[in-house]
């Protein structure tokens, strides 16, 4: 079969896509496979079962991570391709499974075409990629980035500890810490994935070809002052807590604008005032704060300037501020092999396609420290994710499917 010839099976990659977006699907449409939920579970069986029945080796790590195999060599370093199944609360029927099914499917493929591969070929599901318990799991596992102190302090937002959840399924926490690969096992990562922004859908291209993907730090900030009457306190003797996080979001565009680059953003996405009357003065605003480029040198220097920024607040408004930071993920540049592997694949399938750098984390930034890595982006209908209006059309789906399909050749062969 020649290379221009050499296609997904549309059936196939549909069914499987329409059968997993069944999983965890409730009646507001939204899907809920929170990681190692039984929805969870239940769509690790499918992908198992979708495994053996395609005759590739099915293996699961110590991280619970599932991996499907061909012409696997323990000795030969593979070509991985893969992403997520687990979901936020409500979630669409693309976002991570879509790089997982069409994986999948590319391995089915080249199994069927009879392609000679030069190196074993994976498809992986990372576990907890969405963060339920703080982090990506599955991928930092692999990395080697998680310890004993990780595992024994991860909880979700409800209390339940990573050890517990998985313990209520069969799991073992404890074996994450042995489903670390060496670097030498990984010739390359691919992951595709819907590009949850607007930048595609709005250009009308069907393939973005990632350069970078952003770092992140994530802060709770808390500012401290003196709840106080409403009515009785004069203007000039209040501490008010919640006019320091207002003068604070007025100087965000400034600090970005003096710090930044054109990639730097900056979001308060979550605000708490206590005591919480409306006749009461905020003695207390706990808020969020996350900041995100595809530069660590521009992070730090971001992060500097923000906390000078609620310093000098705080001495205005006779407030006292301190913060914890909830995440801090470096930014990674694509490795330029792999991207031009992409390129190449984009190219021979004539595809109106793009560069652009990644706003949203994502496992290949874990795998990025052990594998050279890259992305492939298909359109999200108006940059919606996370939610059920979540859509990309079939069309774009097809030639990220075989973006993938023809990447994972080259670099496989």
């Amino acid at each position: 079969m020649s290379s221009v010839d050499l296609r997904v099976n549309t059936e196939r990659l549909r069914a499987d896509i329409d059968a997993l977006a069944q999983i965890g699907r409730q009646e507001n449409q939204g899907i809920y496979r929170m990681a190692f939920s039984d929805a969870d579970m239940a769509g690790r069986d499918w992908l198992r079962q979708r495994i053996e029945d395609s005759e590739l080796t099915f293996f699961q790590d110590g991280a619970a991570n599932l991996h499907a195999r061909l012409n696997w060599d323990k000795n030969v370093p593979s070509v991985i391709a893969g992403s997520h199944m687990d979901t936020v609360p409500g979630a669409g029927h693309l976002d991570g499974a879509l790089g997982v099914v069409c994986a999948l499917e590319a391995l089915r493929v080249l199994k069927e075409s009879g392609v000679a591969l030069q190196r074993p070929l994976e498809a992986v599901s990372f576990s907890d990629e969405e963060g339920r318990f703080g982090g990506m799991f599955g991928s930092q596992s692999v990395a080697g980035l998680v310890t004993p102190e990780y595992l024994h302090a991860a909880c979700d937002l409800d209390g339940i500890s990573l050890m517990e959840a998985m313990a209520q399924q069969g799991l073992d926490a404890h074996a994450a810490l042995h489903a670390q690969r060496k670097p030498s096992s990984i010739y390359a990562y691919v992951e595709l994935h819907i590009e949850q922004g607007p930048v595609l859908d709005r250009k009308g291209l069907s393939i973005g070809v990632v350069d970078a993907i952003t770092g992140l730090f994530k802060w709770e900030i808390r500012l401290s002052g003196s709840a106080n009457h409403a009515g009785t306190t004069p203007m000039d003797m209040r501490a008010d807590a919640f006019q320091g996080l207002a003068e604070f979001a007025v100087q965000i565009d400034r600090v970005l604008a003096e710090y930044g680059s054109p990639h730097s953003t900056a979001t308060i996405g979550r605000v708490e005032l206590k005591p919480g009357a409306a006749n009461v003065i905020p003695g207390e605003a706990v808020f969020s704060l996350d900041v995100r480029d595809t530069d660590s040198q521009i992070l730090e220097v971001l992060a500097d300037a923000f906390r000078r920024t609620l310093s000098a607040i705080a001495r205005r408004h006779g407030l006292m501020f301190d913060f914890s930071v909830l995440s801090d993920i470096a930014p990674v540049q694509c490795d330029m092999s792999v991207v031009s592997a992409i390129d190449a694949a984009v190219n021979t399938l004539q595809l109106p396609a793009t560069h652009l750098n990644s706003g949203a984390a994502h496992d290949a930034q874990m795998i990025a420290g052990i594998a050279p890595t890259g992305m492939i982006f298909v359109p999200s209908k108006e940059g919606r994710s996370h939610s059920a209006a979540e859509w990309t059309a079939w069309d774009d789906i097809e030639a990220g499917a075989n973006t993938l399909l023809h990447t994972l050749r080259q670099l496989a062969t």
